[in-house]
Formats: structure tokens, sequence, C-alpha cells
């Protein structure tokens, strides 16, 4: 266990307290977009306190970014948001990756729940509000997952089946019209038959743009694996955290995600995808087809 994960596990004999610790890692961000992320979660905050769901809260913003200049432009939209929240900026320790940043912002607080938020997620007003309150009533819940609309407003899906190889490459390589061919089982691998408006208990796998957990099972979990720079972290943590805790998608919890794929961001995003891909498969099984 890394030195961070065991200031965690050693802050959750303190018990935690009723509020929310809040996780964003961001890495050179479009600033307009994480302005606009930072002001609905200030209106989803600010709604979670006035319906009686929150006591608490904690925003920690990770900078993975390059060289201290990204701390100068952070610092100052951090101020203007005035967040509903104690804020607190980490920056100038490089880019350490993708879940090794969330570890270090886990380890930042010992509050009762913990949001693990993308720098591109745009809350719904009452997010926060409809997911602490389906977490404060159904105990054996541990992580949740929202529904999810893009910015076209086409539904996304952020439950997944275990994944195959196949899966992976039609999802993220495949030109359209090979997708077409294999559109059932592309839409098996997102559990659209399962996944509406109606709570879905159990999915295998929950993508990590928006994940609201418990505090105590995610430590329990310890963390992200450190294993994992960027890509599949999110699925490897779901297989992990679900041996604690349950976990549960709840469509009332909504929000819309500015995102996009590996496949569009250029060969060295390709390149972790596909390190990453393997690493998930050596430790928890192949799947080819």
């Amino acid at each position: 266990m890394t030195g961070i994960l065991a200031a965690a596990v050693k802050d959750t004999s303190r018990g935690g307290v009723n509020g929310l610790g809040i996780a964003i890692v961001t890495y050179a961000p479009d600033l307009p977009v994480l302005t606009e992320t930072l002001d609905r979660l200030g209106q989803a905050l600010a709604h979670a306190r006035r319906q009686n769901r929150l006591a608490d809260a904690r925003l920690i913003l990770v900078d993975n970014g390059p060289g201290p200049t990204w701390k100068n432009s952070l610092q100052p939209i951090l101020d203007a948001a005035a967040l509903p929240a104690t804020v607190e900026l980490l920056s100038g320790h490089g880019n350490i990756g993708y879940g090794a940043a969330h570890n270090l912002a886990l380890s930042r607080h010992d509050l009762e729940f913990h949001l693990i938020l993308n720098p591109d997620a745009l809350l719904d007003e009452d997010a926060l509000s409809e997911g602490l309150a389906f977490l404060a009533a159904h105990p054996e819940a541990g992580l949740l997952a929202p529904a999810v609309w893009g910015p076209d407003g086409q539904r996304q899906y952020l439950c997944k089946a275990y994944p195959t190889a196949l899966d992976l490459a039609l999802r993220g390589f495949a030109p359209i019209w090979l997708k077409r061919l294999f559109r059932a089982r592309l839409e098996h691998y997102e559990l659209r038959d399962r996944i509406g408006e109606t709570v879905y208990w159990d999915p295998p796998l929950i993508s990590g743009c928006f994940m609201l957990a418990r505090r105590d099972p995610l430590v329990r979990a310890k963390g992200f694996h450190r294993d994992y720079f960027l890509y599949f972290e999110d699925y490897d943590l779901s297989l992990r955290l679900a041996e604690h805790a349950r976990l549960v998608f709840v469509p009332a919890v909504r929000i819309v995600h500015l995102g996009g794929h590996a496949a569009r961001k250029g060969f060295r995003h390709i390149f972790l995808f596909l390190c990453s891909a393997a690493s998930f498969f050596n430790r928890h099984g192949w799947r080819w087809w």
C-alpha cells in the first residue's frame, strides 16, 4: 500500500462526518469548460445544502499540468467560482497519472462520501441531492453511477459489461459502418437493455467521469491501482470495490459529459489506452470475443 493510501486508511478510523469530498484532476484543461463545471458544481452543492443533504464539502483540485503556469491559471478560476465548500489546489508535483492524482485527493479528507468528477462533467442542480439521498437510504450502496447525456443530447452509458478485446476495438477504433454491423453487440456491452429510467443494481463496471462513492469502501479497496496511468483505472476499481459494497446506477442523478474517446485524441492516447487495456486483462482475465 502506498503512503498516500496508508494515510487514507488511517483517516477512516475517525469515522468520517456527514460531508462530501470532491476530487477533480486536470492536465492543461479547457479553462472555459472547467469554469462551467465549477459553476454547475457550485449550484449542485448549494442545492444539497438547502435540502439538508450535506453538512460539509471539500473540493480538492489536483493539477497534473506541466509547469507552474497552470497553477497561476487555475487559482483565479477557483477563487471566482466562490463554491460553498472548502477549496484546495494541489499543484507542482507533475503528471503523476489520473489514478494516483485521485488517490492523493482521497487522502486529503475524511468525509463520509467522495465524488470523482471529470473537469468536463456538468451536474444537474439536484444531482448531488439525489445521489446523497440515495446513498443515505441504501447503506449497502458503495459506488453510484448517474444518467449521462452528451453535449449533442445523446445518452451516454457509463455502466458496462465486462469487455472483450473485440468490444474495445469496435467501440474505440472501428469505422461507423462496421459499428453498425455489430450494433447489438455494442449495445449489450453498454448494458442498454438494462440502463434506463429505473435503478439498476450491480453493473459489472462503471466508467469514471462521475463516481459518487462512500469513502470507507473506496479506501478499503485501496483506491485506484497505481499500474494505470490513464484509462481502465475506473474499470479496475469497479471490480475491486464491488468486493466491499454494491455498485448501482441511479437515473435520478443526471449529468452532461463533454468528453471524447481516446482514438480522437492522438497516438499517445491510443498507446496509453492499449497499454492500460493489456494491464486490465492481465489482472482480471482476457476475453477476446
